[in-house]
């Protein structure tokens, strides 16, 4: 009767073990994926838009929106939102992942 007792035990310790991998794993996909996103915006927007004066004039108001978790939206950033879609209509990306792009110009 113990070595059944060990036994299951044993089991049910391996199938917690690979239970907690595997959310892991998705755990850790889904963030990666979030960061790969977030840097192709990045890339894209700061390649295509270096010399950009409407985008470049929403610095200000990227650095306000990105600090405040996106409850400040000045009217410069939403100009250089809508531009941005407009020139890149593939692009998919956030408010807050263009801001943050805004940022690295």
């Amino acid at each position: 009767m113990t070595s059944l007792r060990i036994l299951g035990a044993a089991a049910l310790l391996a199938l917690a073990g690979s239970a907690s991998a595997t959310s892991f794993v998705v755990t850790t996909d889904a963030v990666v994926g979030a960061v790969a996103a977030t840097s192709e915006a990045t890339t894209d927007v700061s390649s295509s838009f270096n010399d950009d004066k409407i985008v470049l004039a929403a610095r200000d108001d990227a650095a306000s929106f990105v600090a405040s978790a996106g409850e400040i939206r000045g009217a410069h950033l939403e100009a250089a939102l809508k531009h941005i879609r407009n020139v890149q209509p593939q692009l998919a990306a956030s408010d807050l992942q263009l801001a943050q792009a805004i940022l690295t110009l």
